[in-house]
């Protein structure tokens, strides 16, 4: 089963679908669903509500392996059910498709031009869990501001850290040190971060297995070469703010990387659609996605 899941996500053509809005960005993903703060009172009809949508999503005709290799959940979607099944085990038995879970905690404060991730002190009870829900992956995400050199390297430090203890517990992490796309020198940044990436790779034990979840890069095809590493098994891109149609389009530039979008992949999607509206607009953004991930 390992195996078959880690070859689905080494060459099937796809995309990965970022469902893994926290308690920080729920209000916001739910204002732009159409659900205005005032129609629910509390963090516990919050999450009742996100979860609905997120279940309209991946219950969808329109959401199928055909096109989607896996999903990144919020460790709340992971432990609720759809149609009477743990969401990572539905997307697996009626799907075919993977599930990750989002582990971080969110961000520290900025310091020396970046974000780190706050500690992740019960880590280890989290995977042991994710274990049973049977989870394919996890993400992790930092970010990245300034081109400060001593900053992106605690960056890295920090993502392969964590990154060796997930790989050694039988999980493939998703390391995402997100290069905010507001950044003035967000092309140096990048240069700084690849060529630390490049030497943490060097020193990772060949039997833990990464995916990297990048902003799209300045250059196209800037992190291709990061494929050529054994330990690599895809790279990834995250929407960063764009707007579906610019984040399509840049990513179109970069062959062999796959989307991970979040906000883009919801885009236009409102509570209020019919089934048949919220199939189609969803389908449509799909089908664009998907093509955008495939060249």
């Amino acid at each position: 089963m390992i195996d078959e899941k880690l070859e689905i996500m080494k060459s099937r053509k796809g995309f990965i679908a970022a469902l893994d809005q926290s308690g920080g960005s729920s209000k916001k993903t739910l204002d732009l669903y159409g659900i205005a703060e005032d129609q629910y009172h509390n963090d516990l009809e919050m999450f009742d509500l996100i979860h609905k949508m997120r279940s309209r999503i991946i219950t969808s005709k329109s959401f199928s392996s055909d096109q989607v290799l896996g999903v990144i959940l919020f460790e709340e979607t992971m432990n609720r059910k759809i149609e009477n099944e743990f969401t990572a085990s539905y997307l697996w038995s009626k799907k075919h498709i993977l599930s990750f879970l989002k582990v971080d905690k969110g961000l520290e404060d900025e310091k020396d031009g970046v974000q780190l991730m706050r500690p992740i002190p019960d880590l280890l009870k989290v995977l042991d869990q994710a274990s049973k829900r049977e989870i394919f992956g996890t993400k992790m995400r930092s970010v990245i501001h300034d081109d400060d050199v001593e900053g992106i390297q605690k960056v890295v430090e920090q993502q392969f850290t964590l990154a060796k203890t997930i790989g050694s517990k039988g999980f493939v992490p998703i390391i995402e040190p997100e290069v905010s796309i507001h950044s003035k020198n967000k092309e140096k940044c990048e240069q700084i971060l690849k060529a630390e990436i490049e030497k943490a790779l060097e020193r990772l034990p060949k039997d833990i297995q990464v995916i990297f979840k990048f902003t799209i890069p300045s250059i196209p095809d800037f992190y291709k070469s990061l494929m050529n590493y054994s330990q690599v098994v895809r790279i990834v891109a995250l929407s960063g703010g764009y707007k579906k149609e610019v984040a399509c389009q840049k990513l179109s530039q970069n062959h062999g990387m796959i989307a991970s979008f979040s906000r883009a992949l919801l885009e236009g999607l409102q509570v209020s659609d019919g089934k048949r509206k919220f199939d189609q607009k969803l389908k449509e953004t799909i089908d664009e996605i998907y093509h955008a991930s495939i060249l």
